[in-house]
């Protein structure tokens, strides 16, 4: 498990002029989606619940913030769940996990938690549907990725990964006439579909899941920072290096019109360099980030002079997932307030 960075201290931003008007345009939605938030609130109360230490297999969601935060409350991050002790409480993270894992959870006699996203859980259900039906599972995602690797546990035998486009144009399959493609939840939409093309290129047969797989979350982020990217000269997006949906955000800045784009987990890894001679600063956050972090972004940005924010908003999101039954009741058995797994917005 990687260590959580703490962040360093650095000189503020210098606020150096350029020709035209500072200004930042923040991207709307951004952060944490309704998977991350159940997910991260089900470790919170789990906590509560049960007391320290509660254990969590790999991350509970991508981001360094969070993970630390919640290892200074109690959580034990582990890689597997063999290094669970015995009857001990885990809590599965959003990214799902296959039916080996539980097994194996089960065989130890833990007391399993899965916060496994609703949405990914919905993609681990068509892969036992079409496996069931004997279909060949083309599954778009990057290869060691948690998610993917829960996907494919689901029916092993029946599923192949395609990590990319070209990776598409050399996949080889049983029988052409009988095959699907499934996807990782936060890939890029663009790349997906471009991969969804050349699978079917070379299998007209190729028949679609029965809903889009790729996360309305990750989609939204995708299509505010495709908005905000060609008026910017650089884009900033929080999130950690292990998050696909945030790494992908780069990207889609990068192809859709920004002059620069990075991604950074905290303010002090903003480079006074990237802010030379640009007016129009664009930021986001991934699925994973709390929104404390992208204010930290802005706090420093205004002292560097882009006081000027305005947002772009391209979508609502009102999405709330129930928690974990294990945890939608307080020990009294009173309907916990958060058994929807909201929280107020910072």
């Amino acid at each position: 498990m990687p260590v959580p960075r703490v962040p360093r201290r650095r000189e503020r931003l210098q606020d150096i002029p350029v020709v035209g008007h500072k200004r930042v345009l923040l991207a709307a939605p951004r952060g944490y989606c309704a998977g991350v938030d159940r997910a991260v609130i089900a470790v919170e109360k789990a906590l509560e619940r049960f007391g320290a230490p509660v254990y969590v297999r790999k991350q509970i969601v991508h981001n360094i913030h969070v993970v630390t935060e919640l290892e200074a409350a109690g959580a034990i991050f582990v890689e597997e769940v063999d290094e669970v002790p015995e009857g001990a409480h885990v809590v599965f993270s959003a990214h799902g996990v296959s039916p080996a894992v539980v097994n194996a959870a089960s065989d130890r006699g833990l007391q399993a938690i899965d916060a496994t996203c609703p949405l990914v859980t919905k993609v681990h259900r068509e892969a036992v549907r079409f496996a069931r039906d004997d279909y060949e599972i083309l599954l778009i995602g990057h290869e060691g990725h948690e998610e993917v690797e829960g996907t494919a546990g689901e029916a092993p035998e029946h599923v192949t990964i395609v990590n990319s486009p070209d990776h598409a144009d050399t996949v080889e399959v049983r029988d052409p006439s009988k095959v699907v493609w499934l996807s990782q939840t936060t890939l890029s939409v663009d790349e997906t579909m471009e991969t969804v093309r050349r699978l079917r290129e070379r299998f007209p047969h190729l028949q679609d899941p029965p809903s889009d797989d790729i996360c309305y979350a990750t989609q939204n982020r995708q299509v505010a920072i495709k908005k905000v990217a060609k008026d910017a000269d650089l884009v900033i997006v929080v999130g950690s290096a292990n998050s696909s949906n945030s790494v992908r955000l780069v990207e889609v800045a990068l192809e859709y019109g920004a002059k620069a784009a990075y991604r950074v987990d905290y303010a002090d890894e903003v480079e006074q360099s990237w802010l030379d001679g640009v007016e129009t600063v664009g930021v986001t956050s991934g699925a994973s980030v709390p929104e404390v972090l992208v204010q930290q972004v802005l706090e420093d940005l205004a002292a560097a002079g882009y006081r000027d924010i305005e947002e772009v908003k391209t979508a609502e999101e009102d999405l709330l997932f129930s928690l974990p039954k294990e945890l939608r009741h307080d020990v009294a058995g009173k309907r916990d307030d958060r058994a929807l797994g909201g929280r107020t917005r910072e």
